[in-house]
């Protein structure tokens, strides 16, 4: 196949030393199936993507920095009938975290979420009432990297204010409550290729902090995922990533239950040097879809 990897402008600020390089182990490997794999970047105007037989999201990771301009490129390898996996309809639905409640509402469980609107005048410290925390995690709806993701303690709703009145004045953001269990146990991450499960890990952060990214301190380690938390990523990919070359299942084990996180559909690492079937995986479920 002629493929099309597509990645973005700058990928040096997700980099870290200990965690390869996820493009380039994807881009050798797919190449050496005999595949004619063509590195992208999706903010391009001169790259014709309708001559290549299928255009794989890898990492556009400046995507949500410049989501306007992502939609309207979805809008137009739309028009132009270009094969692009994930498909663009559900790739569009998962650039904003909205989803979380609409997944909710269909009966999925969710880390406990409240939207806070564009311009709408929020209270610290009745925020926290509201929720019934002492800590929340706040983070744009449409996001990655946890950029602009920080914490709000009932000690400091005043010094939090000013920064949360500016944000929201800008776009949507979410709260949810700060839930120690990332520190304490870590965050399971689910992959899925063509629909099957591949392989987990599991992400702990660095002493003293609670985002997981491995560009930010957070460690890596494969694990086995445990069945209830299988049986649930299970469900959800089957029902809100139909189609999909690859998905992740991001989550906590609590209480015995998967609590959602994020269903990452567009751009996720998928830990491809964590297990070492998952290449081959992901290569065999991509024949699936295009043959």
């Amino acid at each position: 196949m002629n493929i099309a990897l597509v990645t973005c402008e700058s990928l040096a600020q997700y980099g870290a030393p200990n965690v390869d390089d996820e493009d380039a182990l994807l881009t050798r490997y797919l190449r050496e199936q005999g595949h004619d794999v063509e590195p992208r970047i999706w903010s391009n105007p001169a790259v014709e993507w309708g001559r290549y037989d299928v255009v794989l999201l890898k990492s556009p990771w400046d995507y949500f920095d410049r989501v306007e301009e992502f939609l309207h490129w979805l809008d137009a390898l739309e028009r132009e009938q270009v094969r692009l996996l994930n498909p663009v309809s559900i790739v569009r639905w998962n650039t904003n975290k909205r989803y979380l409640l609409e997944m909710e509402r269909a009966g999925v469980r969710i880390v406990p979420t409240r939207l806070l609107p564009r311009g709408e005048a929020v209270d610290a410290a009745a925020l926290l009432d509201e929720m019934g925390q002492d800590q929340i995690v706040v983070k744009p709806a449409v996001s990655g990297g946890a950029k602009n993701t920080f914490i709000i303690s009932r000690h400091e709703t005043a010094v939090r204010q000013p920064r949360l009145t500016e944000l929201v004045a800008q776009e949507d953001f979410l709260a949810q409550p700060f839930l120690s269990r990332i520190q304490e146990e870590g965050e399971w991450s689910l992959l899925y290729y063509g629909g099957e499960f591949s392989h987990a890990v599991l992400k702990t952060p660095k002493s003293g902090d609670f985002r997981v990214q491995h560009y930010l301190g957070g460690a890596i380690a494969p694990r086995q995922a445990p069945a209830h938390l299988r049986q649930a990523a299970d469900r959800i990919v089957q029902q809100f990533a139909p189609g999909c070359l690859y998905a992740r299942v991001d989550g906590l084990d609590q209480d015995g239950e998967l609590l959602l996180m994020e269903l990452e559909l567009i751009e996720p690492f998928l830990y491809l040097a964590s297990d070492p079937q998952a290449l081959p995986r992901y290569e065999q479920a991509l024949r699936r879809m295009i043959e």
